[in-house]
């Protein structure tokens, strides 16, 4: 196993050594990454919609795209180098245990970006209606919203869409974990790889 997490070490240094060199000045850097998210956010959105919510779709939810985007990219763009940050504690790691476990912060902020995707939708909701002359109640919309989560996690059966949009919305944000679950199951793969007995 200590050649599986060393691979996976080697992975993981070498690409953060390719971000560190191709980078370039974090004042073009940062706006680029940010309309990045922007984009994927708005593209997430509009996969949701039309995967789960083809009927709901009107110039409301057209307008509603904007907010969700520039709001998911903040969290996105921010968390980005929160992400770097714990590589770089986790590659000094002594131990496995260690290791992994600064690397699974990473899920921690998956599941924070999962509720962030609820304030988003709140945000976003009261700022169109704001901007149509037809304003909503803030602390409302936040907890209808609110309702719906506790709704889903009670009732997971019933709001199967709801989920599915939720999870869709997360995508951005399960990069970092992803890519870790990712690089450890290439890591065993070639570990496996290398004992296999090769026929004569």
């Amino acid at each position: 196993m200590t050649e599986v997490f060393l691979d996976w070490k080697r992975s993981l240094r070498q690409l953060l050594e390719i971000y560190e060199t191709h980078r370039g000045p974090l004042y073009i850097f940062y706006p680029a990454l940010f309309i990045f998210f922007v984009f994927l956010n708005i593209a997430c959105y509009w996969w949701a919609m039309f995967t789960a919510f083809p009927d709901m779709i009107n110039t409301y939810y057209f307008k509603t795209q904007f907010p969700v985007g520039i709001l998911g990219a903040l969290f996105d763009s921010l968390s980005f180098f929160v992400t770097i940050y714990i590589i770089r504690r986790a590659l000094e790691a002594r131990s496995h245990s260690e290791y992994v476990a600064h690397l699974s912060i990473d899920l921690f902020i998956a599941i924070l970006a999962t509720i962030w995707v609820v304030y988003v939708f709140t945000i976003s909701g009261w700022l169109v209606k704001l901007f149509e002359a037809s304003p909503t109640d803030l602390a409302e919309r936040a907890r209808r919203y609110e309702r719906m989560v506790v709704d889903a996690a009670a009732n997971p059966t019933e709001n199967l869409r709801n989920i599915y949009f939720g999870l869709v919305m997360g995508v951005s944000a399960m990069i970092p974990t992803t890519l870790h679950f990712g690089m450890f199951a290439h890591s065993v793969w070639k570990h496996r790889a290398r004992k296999r007995v090769v026929p004569e």
